[in-house]
């Protein structure tokens, strides 16, 4: 076999050399905030290939959807037609390809593998020594906690990748890893690279593309809004005068909770106490892969009082094939009851959202997870008729969001039966004769 030179037929741009330089040092976490196009793929997918022959372990890939990393990565082609993954890892390299589970073993025994952080909890036992976050600001910040210890472990590196989406966990990200010790931090814009023309985003400009979206792909701009987000600008506004803050719970009041119960999935939990016309949202719970036990006894373990007038969603009445029971009856049985809610449209609840967001304060801390997820939760985009769906992304911000939208509307119900019985009442006083 003749000999090949890693990375094969490819290398580092100009203003790509300074993060090179890096990961060629040692260096064991990195953040680059780069514009659209400007080849953080490419480099990212390159520097692995020269981990992997220098220390054999596992390497993984990341997108933020598993549909995603096979389009985005594992089927690219880039501009001479050829496949990307077969440029980056030649064939004389690799052991073996699966291409089911976009997998490539090489023949120095490492294994390098295309993920989405959507499916990371199905990883468990694994031992990456190097992964890639790409589009890190749109991934489920729950990927990094999960891996970030293992890497710690076995001394392995972490690089992400991405464009701003907002204020959001990649913004968190990016400040904190300015602080920390070691970390190599850097955005990039169109200014400093001059990767792209300003004729070519002029072109994006006139084909339709908005000021705020052209500050986010191409200037790196945290500050433009999240194209596409149900709930991004009512966050901002809850924010902007306060009411996302120190919310402790207060005990003379009860506290309800809202849930989404997931099969196979996340399970979303809110916790909120009515204020008069306001309601504090004080914490947030969400895991996977765990029992219904799990979730009551974090439920125990708060300093709560809670009420029997819990939300559940209208499918905790199907009945499992296992035990019989519908996941409603066996949390009654574990102390857990609540009133399940009819049947509705994913529209209406949107609405009841928007509705209620004003009204809300939420404790910064304890629901940052589910608050980020609220923040993100956006239109699915077509990418065919280059616009949004009238519906909704399932991703992994839709547990945290489905929860609080059987929250709202469990809100909107009690207070339409409010009214019906106020309406009721002012009736019964108008035909009270006291002399009948």
């Amino acid at each position: 076999m003749r000999q090949v030179k890693i990375p094969y037929r490819w290398k580092p741009r100009k203003y790509q050399m300074k993060l090179w330089k890096y990961l060629e040092d040692g260096g064991k976490r990195a953040v680059a905030v780069w514009h659209r196009r400007a080849g953080k793929d490419s480099l990212s997918l390159n520097w692995t290939a020269v981990a992997a022959f220098e220390r054999v372990g596992v390497y993984w890939h990341m997108l933020p959807l598993q549909t995603q990393a096979r389009k985005v990565v594992w089927d690219a082609i880039d501009k001479q037609g050829r496949r990307v993954i077969d440029q980056v890892f030649p064939k004389q390299l690799r052991k073996s390809i699966n291409s089911q589970e976009m997998k490539i073993e090489l023949v120095n025994g490492s294994i390098w593998q295309c993920l989405g952080s959507d499916n990371y909890n199905s990883l468990v036992g694994a031992n990456p020594v190097g992964v890639v976050f790409s589009e890190y600001s749109i991934a489920d910040p729950a990927a990094w906690d999960f891996i970030r210890p293992i890497l710690a472990e076995n001394d392995g590196w972490a690089l992400f990748i991405y464009t701003p989406r907002g204020r959001n966990h990649g913004l968190k990200l990016f400040e904190t890893a300015k602080q920390a010790e070691g970390w190599f931090v850097q955005a990039l814009g169109v200014e400093q690279t001059k990767a792209i023309p300003l004729s070519a985003i002029e072109s994006e400009r006139k084909a339709g593309m908005d000021e705020e979206m052209i500050r986010q792909e191409f200037y790196c701009s945290f500050d433009a809004a999240i194209k596409g987000s149900y709930y991004g600008a009512l966050i901002n506004d809850l924010e902007n005068k306060g009411a996302v803050c120190h919310l402790p719970h207060n005990p003379a009041l009860p506290v309800y909770t809202a849930w989404d119960l997931g099969i196979g999935d996340a399970t979303a939990i809110w916790f909120y106490q009515k204020n008069g016309t306001s309601v504090d949202v004080i914490d947030y719970c969400e895991a996977s892969g765990v029992g219904l036990d799990y979730y009551v006894r974090v439920l125990r373990e708060k300093p709560y009082t809670y009420t029997n007038d819990n939300i559940f969603p209208h499918d905790i009445q199907v009945h499992e094939l296992s035990s019989g029971k519908s996941r409603l009856d066996l949390l009654a049985g574990l102390g857990v009851r609540g009133r399940v809610l009819p049947r509705a449209s994913v529209e209406t609840g949107i609405a009841a959202v928007r509705l209620l967001l004003p009204r809300c304060r939420f404790d910064a801390e304890k629901c940052q997870t589910g608050l980020e997820a609220l923040r993100q939760y956006q239109k699915a985009w077509d990418d065919q008729r280059r616009t949004f769906q009238p519906k909704p992304l399932h991703d992994w911000t839709s547990h945290a969001a489905d929860a609080f939208r059987y929250l709202a509307v469990g809100l909107k119900e009690d207070s339409a039966k409010a009214e019906r019985f106020s309406r009721e009442s002012v009736k019964n006083a108008a035909e009270y004769d006291p002399l009948a």
